[in-house]
């Protein structure tokens, strides 16, 4: 079992935790709807990536058409 030999300060401690903040998110706008998407990203609105279409977005569906 670790034992700790010499009492570790609040300064060295909060030294050492400096560095585990979490980061903000960086945004980028996408080129094609304008819509904030993550950088490298497929957009979650459009399904657009570095100019092309990569997925393919549904429309619309109506739960009753399809059920019948």
């Amino acid at each position: 079992m670790a034992v700790q030999q010499n009492k570790v300060s609040k300064s060295r401690r909060n030294n050492r935790r400096a560095h585990d903040a979490l980061v903000a998110a960086n945004p980028n706008e996408c080129p094609n709807c304008g819509e904030l998407k993550r950088p490298h990203h497929v957009c979650a609105s459009c399904g657009y990536y570095d100019d092309r279409e990569v997925v393919a977005q549904a429309d619309e569906i109506d739960l009753e058409d399809d059920a019948a």
